[in-house]
């Protein structure tokens, strides 16, 4: 077996995915520090990735009776060289689906649309895993341009009104611009706050993110652990889908050449 054809028995989806279950201690104590690399919590972790992807598929199943297609995959829960040999988050990650996928490539050009099978290639909405921390987000990273351009041309054309709208619904969520110190609550922003965000947001050079995180630090993690936390996490994805669907391309928000 080749190391590329190791790495694709690596990245194979868990099967055999139930209801969506609770977390527990291990599902955080296996990606701390000095964990990571090692290989003897694999076992841990395929469990989180496990609950993680049943998590998604749960959203997936929800968001379809609103009529939003989408996919979803895990992320990698072994040290392996795709993730610099240590797990330090185990992610969720939820996409357009490979229609969407072939029908943005006609619209951008193959050349331009490369690899979109890779989640971070494509808008998506998330759930991770940290050893201190649980987050939901919606996240357009800058390889996934068209998705970020498509937001900022709509933006443009129709002002940043509804777009605010959407936002401040989101009490306990920010916006994140790459690795930038600044804050922004959605809850409190205003139309000057968000037209300063944007005005900063470059599409293909800034990662976009609306993200809320709870903290797990070890000894503190019953808020996280309890048995109604996987119900709350589908509703908070839900509560992103608006969002998405105001930015990221698709047919029904095609702003990305017009």
């Amino acid at each position: 077996m080749t190391p590329k054809d190791q790495t694709k028995d690596q990245d194979k989806e868990p099967t055999g995915l139930g209801a969506p279950e609770p977390f527990e201690e291990w599902d955080f104590e296996a990606l701390a520090p000095g964990r990571g690399r090692n290989p003897d919590y694999n076992a841990h972790r395929l469990r989180t990735r496990r609950k993680l992807g049943a998590l998604a598929k749960a959203f997936v199943a929800r968001a379809a009776e609103g009529d939003l297609a989408l996919d979803s995959r895990t992320s990698i829960h072994n040290p392996h060289t795709f993730n610099g040999n240590r797990v330090e988050r185990l992610w969720a990650y939820v996409t357009r689906p490979k229609k969407e996928k072939a029908r943005l490539k006609k619209v951008v050009g193959a050349d331009l649309a490369k690899d979109l099978d890779q989640a971070y290639r494509n808008a998506y909405l998330c759930v991770g895993v940290e050893h201190d921390a649980l987050e939901v987000s919606l996240r357009i990273h800058p390889d996934a341009w068209f998705d970020g351009q498509n937001l900022v041309k709509r933006v443009k054309r129709e002002t940043s009104r509804e777009l605010l709208g959407l936002l401040r619904a989101l009490d306990g969520y920010r916006l994140r611009l790459a690795d930038w110190r600044g804050e922004w609550p959605c809850a409190t922003l205003s139309p000057e706050s968000l037209d300063e965000f944007l005005k900063y947001y470059t599409p293909g050079e800034h990662l976009f993110a609306v993200e809320r995180r709870w903290p797990a630090p070890a000894g503190a993690r019953a808020g996280v652990l309890d048995e109604a936390v996987p119900a709350a996490i589908v509703e908070e994805l839900l509560r992103l889908v608006p969002v998405y669907r105001w930015g990221a391309w698709s047919q029904e928000s095609d702003f990305l050449f017009g």
